[in-house]
C-alpha cells in the first residue's frame, strides 16, 4: 500500500476557517470506540459535501504515551490516532454502521509535512481533517469496507496527510474471519508472558510501562511486548494486537534505530511519515517478533533522513509491515526578546 493524495481541496498550502466546527467538549466516546473519555480526540465532524468532511480534534497539551518531545513537537501518533478516530465516528455518524460492529484495520498511512505547524503552546491544539471517505466493500448490513483520505491543517496551515482503510463486519461475519471463539486462554497467556523490557528513554518513552520492546535472538530481531493492562495501548478487551499497539512498536523500535547513543535526552529525528500495512491478525497468546529489513540514511536528502523497514511475524507467518521516514529535528528558533522600554 502507497500513500494517497487526497482528491481536491486547496491547491495553496492553507485551509481556510469554515464555519460551524466546535472544539468545546468531545463526541460521546463508544463513536470512537474509546473506553475511557480522556482518550477521546474528536469534538465535532460537519458536512462538507458528498464523502466529504471536516473534523475538528483537541489535541492535548501532555499525554501519558503520545507527549510531546523535547523541542515541543507533537507526538506524531496523536496524528495517527485522530485518523482512526476520525473514520469510526464518521462511520457511525453519518453513514449509519451499527455500533455492534467489529472494525478491522488494513492499512494506514500518514505524514507530517510542516512539524513547525504542531509545536505545543500554551494552550491544546486544535487540529482539523479535511476527509474524504470512499466506499471500498459495501455489502450491507453485514460488511462496509472504507477508506478515509485526510488533510492535517492547524491554525489555517496545512501539516500533514494520512488515510487509513478498515472493513466492519458484523458479529457472524466476524466471528468467520476470526476464526477463533474464545479468547479467554490467550488473555491469561499473553499476561504471563512479560519479557525485561527495553528501557523507557531509549525508546523515546517517559514510563517505564510504555515501553513495548524486548531484546530478541540477534541485534536485527526484537520483542513486541503485549501488556494488557496498559490503560492506553489496550484501553478496552481485544481479541487480537490492535493497529495502533503494532505502530507504537514499530514506532519504538525507529526511535532506537535512529538515534545515537549520547543523545538519547534529546531526540535528534523525529519519525515524519509511516506506511504501515496490516497483514493477518496479530494474536495475543503468540510471540511477536519485530524484524529490521532496512535501516539506512537516505544520503540524497539534506539533511540526512533515516529509511526504515520493518516486519512484524508471529512464527513464520508476516502480521505487519512498516515503512518510516525519519528526519533531523530543527530546534525552533528563538524569538527575539521583548523590548524593555523602561530601560531605554
Amino acid at each position: 500500500m502507497r500513500y494517497r493524495q487526497p482528491r481536491g481541496g486547496a491547491s495553496d498550502g492553507v485551509v481556510r476557517q469554515r464555519p460551524g466546527l466546535a472544539f468545546q467538549r468531545t463526541v460521546s466516546r463508544r463513536f470512537v470506540h474509546r473506553a475511557a473519555v480522556a482518550e477521546v480526540l474528536v469534538t465535532d465532524a460537519v458536512v462538507l459535501g458528498d464523502d466529504h468532511f471536516l473534523v475538528g480534534s483537541q489535541w492535548p497539551r501532555d499525554h501519558a504515551l503520545y507527549h510531546p518531545d523535547v523541542h515541543r513537537g507533537s507526538d506524531p501518533l496523536l496524528f495517527a490516532e485522530t485518523i482512526r478516530q476520525a473514520l469510526v465516528y464518521l462511520a457511525h455518524w453519518h453513514y449509519g454502521v451499527p455500533l455492534t460492529h467489529r472494525f478491522v484495520g488494513y492499512d494506514m498511512a500518514f505524514e507530517i509535512t510542516n512539524p513547525d505547524a504542531l509545536r505545543v503552546g500554551g494552550e491544546p491544539m486544535r487540529a482539523e481533517l479535511e476527509a474524504w471517505w470512499r466506499w471500498t466493500d459495501k455489502r450491507p448490513p453485514r460488511r462496509y469496507g472504507a477508506r478515509l483520505e485526510v488533510r492535517l491543517s492547524v491554525s489555517g496551515r496545512v501539516c500533514g496527510r494520512g488515510s487509513l482503510r478498515v472493513v466492519a463486519l458484523d458479529e457472524r461475519s466476524y466471528r468467520i474471519v476470526r476464526r477463533r471463539d474464545t479468547v479467554a486462554g490467550l488473555v491469561a497467556t499473553a499476561r504471563a508472558r512479560l519479557p525485561q523490557r527495553v528501557e523507557s528513554e531509549l525508546v523515546g518513552r517517559l514510563r517505564d510501562k510504555d515501553s513495548v520492546l524486548a531484546p530478541g535472538s540477534s541485534a536485527d530481531e526484537w520483542q513486541l511486548c503485549v501488556d494488557l493492562d496498559h490503560a492506553i495501548l489496550f484501553d478496552h478487551p481485544t481479541d487480537h494486537l490492535p493497529l495502533m499497539v503494532l505502530l507504537e512498536g514499530f514506532r519504538q523500535l525507529g526511535h532506537l534505530l535512529t538515534h545515537d547513543a549520547v543523545s538519547w535526552a534529546s531526540p535528534s529525528c523525529t519519525l515524519v511519515s509511516t506506511v504501515l500495512d496490516c497483514l493477518a491478525f496479530g494474536e495475543l497468546d503468540l510471540p511477536t517478533r519485530i524484524v529490521v529489513r532496512e535501516s539506512a540514511p537516505r544520503m540524497s536528502a539534506a539533511p540526512a533522513e533515516w529509511r526504515l523497514r520493518l516486519d512484524a511475524l508471529q512464527g513464520d507467518t508476516l502480521i505487519a509491515k512498516c515503512d518510516s521516514t525519519w528526519a533531523p529535528v530543527c530546534p525552533e528558533t528563538p524569538r527575539e526578546p521583548p523590548l524593555n522600554l523602561a530601560a531605554t
